[in-house]
């Protein structure tokens, strides 16, 4: 915004002093601050609303660190907003995307990430390794198709809010617990028969479950995949989640780590692999949450959680609580 006979004044003498003309001949004026509303600051915030405003020629500015592009009907992300690395808020609802791009986990500076009401399938275990680990603090994944999420979700360690109604959901992440800085949580309107053991480590502000068709719970009816006696391998595995014995893929092949990584947890704090008994236990929601929107139209506040034994013993303590509580 300078003054435009000043810039060609300059430009000329430029051109001049490159040609060797004598300073003194040079066609220069005494300098003069540029006023405060001659200066453009820059951009921290742009928010499109429609297909007609998206700039299809024009980069995004650099020094961006909100954006929304909402009702653009995008098919996926631009990879020239993966560029904005100064980014801390990016808005994508309401469009048509259907995968996430790994590059996304390049923006590091990103604490909220909206993509509700899009047509995403799946959400990138990548995504969850990436340094989203250490900034996101905001995800809305709400009225997509989702199924599931993957193992590495819970790397997100800095989830305050996490959104996921209207999706297809019919497991929330085994180690939810993880999450030891999430305060609001809803998955309503998902398809959750019960919910995973390591719900119960979590301390929500507020929390929505509505609508699942969650299942009747039955202790007396448990899934039995006790293999007696255990297997080398089972005992392996139970020592080392156990005793905390450090592992890596550079000592145990990738599939062993896995299964390690998503060991059951029994009543008595011991762990189980592949050799356990599983039943479904009443939890109420209260136990985890300050307010908790109601499971259901009948006024329900309660939901199925899943339980593990690793033994017969276990197990059989458990059945005997159960029946001195109820008598």
């Amino acid at each position: 915004q300078a003054n435009a006979s000043n810039l060609k004044n300059f430009l000329s003498a430029v051109r001049l002093a490159h040609q060797g003309t004598d300073t003194g001949a040079l066609p220069l004026s005494a300098l003069v601050p540029a006023k405060t509303s001659e200066v453009e600051k820059p951009k921290t915030k742009m928010i499109i609303t429609s297909r007609r405003d998206y700039p299809l020629t024009k980069n995004f500015p650099y020094s961006l660190e909100h954006l929304q592009a909402s009702y653009c009907k995008l098919a996926r992300i631009d990879t020239r907003v993966l560029c904005l690395k100064k980014l801390r808020k990016l808005d994508l609802s309401h469009n048509h995307i259907k995968q996430l791009p790994a590059t996304i986990g390049d923006l590091t500076c990103l604490q909220e990430l909206n993509l509700h009401d899009n047509h995403l399938e799946s959400f990138s275990g990548a995504l969850c390794n990436s340094t989203l680990r250490k900034s996101l603090q905001f995800l809305d994944l709400s009225q997509n198709k989702i199924k599931a999420l993957p193992i590495q979700f819970c790397q997100l360690r800095e989830l305050v809010n996490l959104k996921l109604d209207d999706n297809e959901l019919i497991r929330l992440p085994f180690k939810v617990g993880q999450l030891d800085h999430l305060r609001f949580l809803s998955a309503a309107r998902n398809k959750l028969p019960f919910l995973p053991s390591d719900f119960r480590k979590l301390r929500l502000e507020n929390l929505d479950l509505f609508g699942n068709p969650f299942e009747q719970p039955n202790p007396l009816v448990p899934n039995i995949q006790l293999k007696i006696p255990l297997t080398l391998l089972e005992c392996a595995a139970r020592a080392t989640v156990n005793y905390r014995i450090p592992y890596g893929c550079h000592l145990l092949p990738s599939h062993l780590c896995e299964d390690l990584e998503v060991a059951k947890t029994c009543q008595c704090g011991s762990a189980c692999l592949s050799s356990f008994i599983q039943i479904t236990v009443t939890m109420n929601l209260h136990h985890v949450a300050h307010t908790v929107v109601l499971v259901d139209n009948m006024g329900g506040t309660e939901a199925p959680v899943i339980c593990y034994f690793c033994s017969l013993d276990c197990y059989s303590q458990f059945l005997d609580r159960c029946l001195q509580s109820k008598s």
